[in-house]
């Protein structure tokens, strides 16, 4: 039983993690019990004793989302917040990381708000390839990657960047935040990458009902500190949420392909329509590092994410966001229904507006999650909106 190395990602994302208990339950049932029975002080009678240490529900689902990502070893978190406050806590107080500057708000703020309260200082940069060699120092432990970046979908060479790191010091960790293409999209552990993290909130759960973080690594020593870490934090999830997430997870596959194909389709339009500046997508071919998403994204498939400009400045854009049918004006992305959002004043409101517009996100930047709707019904949304925000 169990899955192996080379079924495919369909097969994996149904069996992984996914065992038959002693009823013979073909899906698990959610254990909430906090504590386990031992036979005698420090011997349980079966694999777990407490469950912030872990949980049955919580193990399938990390053992599945490492399958996914071709990793040895997964970790769930209570958010995909915890999750990069826990890659950061692991660090020694007076490292230095680097990141890129197009990052989730989220990110930022804990980086240069949270992470730096306790001797971990950051440098951002909107050029990392070209930057790493002059900012890596000595302290330098941690470089951390969006790909693509959110919300202008800057899609940076992961293999090249490992190269890079790994030669300048092979010490220095990489993780890569694959939350925007999900693991069916991108595996980057494939390229050499240290970590790899997800807001298990977006495309894994898929369904806007559980906030998790997920993360899965090749490297055992990453591994056990963080999982130490997670335990003595204590920022876990749920087993309901667990049990939910990993429901989410069978069929990513199925969402994400429907989404993007929805996405092209969409992005292809806005891409020739006159009340647009400009289209941030990795699935058109005009995307700046079209070459590296052929290299990166399975069958060069863009994600359901797209970002655009408009024109009429903040006051078009949040009349656009405010004028959508089955675009739901709402932060977050990932779920089988489709949201709009303006990041300058949503996701990345608390940026500063010089920073924010150095890495592209302007007032009149609108943020879409393509659901899984019927693709036509979409586009035909966008399209109503649009004349609506630019008459």
């Amino acid at each position: 039983m169990g899955v192996q190395s080379t079924d495919k990602f369909a097969t994996k994302a149904i069996h992984a993690g996914a065992h038959i208990d002693v009823h013979g339950s073909v899906i698990e049932p959610i254990s909430l019990s906090t504590t386990f029975k031992q036979s005698e002080p420090t011997k349980p009678l079966g694999e777990y004793e407490y469950s912030r240490s872990q949980n049955p529900n919580r193990k399938n689902l990390e053992d599945a989302l490492a399958a996914l990502e071709n990793g040895k070893y997964g970790l769930a978190f209570s958010s995909g917040s915890a999750t990069t406050a826990i890659v950061l806590q692991s660090l020694p107080q007076g490292s230095h990381a680097i990141s890129i500057g197009d990052v989730y708000g989220g990110t930022h703020r804990y980086f240069t708000k949270v992470a730096n309260a306790h001797g971990v200082d950051t440098t951002f940069t909107n050029n990392l390839i070209e930057d790493l060699p002059k900012l890596v120092k000595e302290n330098t432990k941690l470089v951390w990657i969006e790909s693509p970046t959110n919300p202008t979908l800057k899609v940076t060479d992961i293999e090249l960047v490992v190269k890079t790191v790994k030669k300048l010091n092979p010490e220095i960790l990489v993780a890569v935040d694959n939350t925007f293409l999900s693991p069916y999209l991108s595996n980057p552990l494939n390229f050499g990458v240290d970590i790899v993290v997800h807001s298990a909130t977006k495309y894994i759960n898929g369904h806007s009902d559980v906030i998790m973080g997920l993360l899965a690594t090749n490297n055992q020593q990453v591994y056990e500190k963080l999982q130490f870490l997670q335990n003595a934090v204590g920022a876990i999830p749920s087993p309901f949420d667990c049990w939910l997430a990993h429901r989410g997870l069978k069929t990513l596959h199925l969402r994400v392909k429907q989404a993007c194909l929805s996405a092209q389709q969409i992005a292809e339009t806005l891409s020739t329509h006159s009340a647009v500046k400009a289209v941030n997508y990795p699935g058109l071919s005009t995307h700046p590092n079209h070459d590296v998403v052929l290299k990166q994204h399975r069958d060069g498939l863009g994600g359901g994410m797209i970002s655009f400009r408009i024109n009429g400045g903040s006051a078009a854009a949040s009349k656009f966001a405010s004028s959508t049918r089955l675009f739901t004006l709402a932060e977050s992305l990932g779920g089988i229904e489709s949201l709009v959002e303006v990041p300058a004043v949503m996701t990345h409101g608390g940026i500063p507006k010089e920073q924010r517009e150095a890495s592209g996100v302007y007032d009149d930047l609108i943020r879409l999650s393509v659901g899984i709707e019927d693709s036509q019904d979409l586009l035909e949304d966008i399209l109503k909106a649009l004349q609506s925000a630019t008459k």
